[in-house]
């Protein structure tokens, strides 16, 4: 298993804010606490260090690999303009197509749901095995400081565990997000915030204010220098 960096990243009170303002809108999340700090200090080590993070799951949990990807790759609360240097240079390429495109262009930390895709999972569906779409593209896409997140209410989901183990094969940091009794995906991640809640609706609530809490925390430390302005939609 590959080192997870610890406290180094997010010790000040930007990213604690939206931390402690989770842990008050949330209380049933007390005791995950510990485990989303975790995961926010190994995601900042990731991007830190120029690695990318990889997410899979099914269903509605599929939806919330593509909401954190939106999240994550574009601004969440915060501003993100280019360093001027590369605004410059896509100005000079782009001006004429779209006059301002430079200025609306923003910073982001790379983040891949591993949902879409169709010709590859198809093919892999058919000529491989329908289970394994997402471990081929790990296989594909995975560098050696990458993460990968599987998120599954009842943590057995089979194509998740896959990918998970393909991932942990490959030496990259694994983190589940899943439910109160966190099944197999809990077991196998290096880290896992085991939400309350024993039904996929009721799991699913409590993963949303999860992953919001660590991509504004994860933007406040990345980007938290360029001012803020409110959330959108």
């Amino acid at each position: 298993m590959r080192m997870i960096l610890g406290n180094r990243y997010g010790t000040d009170g930007g990213v604690m804010r939206h931390f402690e303002r989770l842990m008050r809108r949330r209380p049933e999340l007390e005791g995950c606490g510990k485990a989303i700090l975790d995961v926010y200090h190994a995601l900042a080590g990731c991007f830190e260090s120029g690695g990318k993070l990889m997410m899979v799951g099914n269903g509605g949990s599929c939806a919330d690999c593509e909401h954190i990807a939106g999240e994550l790759m574009k601004g969440f609360y915060l501003p993100r303009p280019l360093p001027e240097e590369t605004a410059a240079r896509i100005r000079e390429e782009t001006e004429d197509l779209l006059p301002g495109a430079s200025g609306l262009l923003q910073q982001g930390l790379p983040a891949i749901a591993l949902t879409g895709h169709p010709a590859l999972t198809t093919a892999v569906q058919n000529d491989n095995h329908p289970l394994l779409a997402p471990a081929q593209q790990i296989v594909a896409l995975a560098g050696p400081k990458d993460a990968v997140l599987g998120i599954s209410t009842g943590g057995n989901a089979k194509n998740v565990l896959l990918a998970i183990r393909t991932a942990k094969a490959l030496g990259l940091v694994t983190i589940g997000l899943t439910g109160e009794n966190g099944g197999m995906l809990k077991k196998i991640c290096d880290l896992a915030v085991a939400v309350p809640g024993n039904t996929s609706a009721d799991v699913q609530e409590l993963h949303l204010p999860v992953y919001h809490a660590l991509c504004a925390m994860l933007e406040e430390h990345f980007f938290g220098g360029n001012g803020g302005k409110d959330g959108h939609g």
